[in-house]
């Protein structure tokens, strides 16, 4: 090998090892500035109330109060809330994720007049904010109460249906394009071995389909969780709802902003063990539908 090919060569390590030296710090600073809020949530539940607004508090408190957490798990009644919540979020993602799954495959795999429109019809609904439907649902939820006996106002029922509604268009589209990416092929060598479409749905898509459908689950999962307007407005008793009261003040006769950082953290714990647990999967189906086969 020539000398020029050898430093030729070296000029190109060098180059590469500069090049992932730079990425990996890049990395590390995005890393650091997006924790910058969660340290400062974490540092804040453990503050005296009178370091929050003070502009001389060292950022790092002297004494810490983890007494914030019980008094607001008493004050906030938080048990109940995150009971309630995580009823009407597990309903919800089950029951979207099921409906989604469903019409997607079919979506994906039947073709009858008017499935590009609906497809269409449905990623439209996702541009329009959904508290331009707030009025017209509320009127109409009110309605079902008082005439049919349905309590879809100030019940957990209420916010379930709601919330199935709105994340079960955008789960279908997600969903469809998973179906989408799998060999028709597969589900054809089933049932030419004697099972029905159902069966190799069952069987055979379904299983293949297991990342998106992770995927799609955490997101309807998260989007549930985190959902205030809706859920205040209609009245139902969960975790953000419950949080609210200490921002305006309804807990108590004064601003509460240890206690509200200390419910913070308690409801980031779900979250956090929900994507932790099934990580591999949730990027697995970012991924996986990526590339139509």
């Amino acid at each position: 090998m020539t000398t020029p090919t050898i430093a030729k060569k070296s000029k190109r390590q060098i180059r590469i090892q500069v090049t992932n030296t730079f990425l990996t710090g890049l990395t590390w600073f995005l890393v650091f500035t997006l924790m910058v809020p969660i340290l400062l949530m974490l540092l804040t539940s453990v503050r005296p109330r009178a370091d929050i607004t003070s502009s001389i508090a060292p950022l790092i408190p002297t004494v810490w109060h983890f007494e914030n957490y019980v008094k607001m798990w008493q004050t906030l009644k938080f048990g109940p809330l995150f009971v309630n919540s995580m009823i009407v979020v597990c309903t919800t993602t089950l029951v979207a994720t099921f409906f989604a799954a469903m019409a997607g495959y079919a979506l994906a795999r039947f073709r009858f007049p008017g499935a590009d429109a609906y497809s269409l019809v449905v990623t439209g609904t996702q541009m329009i904010p959904g508290t331009l439907f707030f009025i017209p649902l509320y009127l109409t939820f009110l309605w079902i109460k008082n005439n049919l006996g349905i309590p879809l106002v100030g019940n957990n029922l209420g916010a379930i249906v709601l919330y199935v509604g709105f994340y079960t268009p955008i789960s279908l589209w997600i969903l469809r394009g998973f179906f989408a990416a799998i060999p028709p092929d597969l589900e054809e060598q089933a049932m030419v071995d004697g099972t029905n479409r159902f069966g190799a749905f069952i069987r055979i898509s379904l299983p293949l389909a297991i990342p998106g459908i992770v995927s799609t689950a955490i997101y309807v999962f998260l989007s549930a969780w985190n959902e205030l307007f809706f859920g205040y407005t209609l009245g139902v008793k969960t975790v953000p709802v419950g949080v609210r009261a200490f921002i305006q003040g309804a807990a108590g006769t004064q601003l509460r902003y240890d206690y509200m950082a200390a419910a913070s953290v308690v409801v980031t714990i779900p979250i956090a063990i929900l994507f932790f647990a099934l990580q591999k999967q949730f990027i697995s189906g970012l991924t996986s539908g990526a590339v139509k086969s």
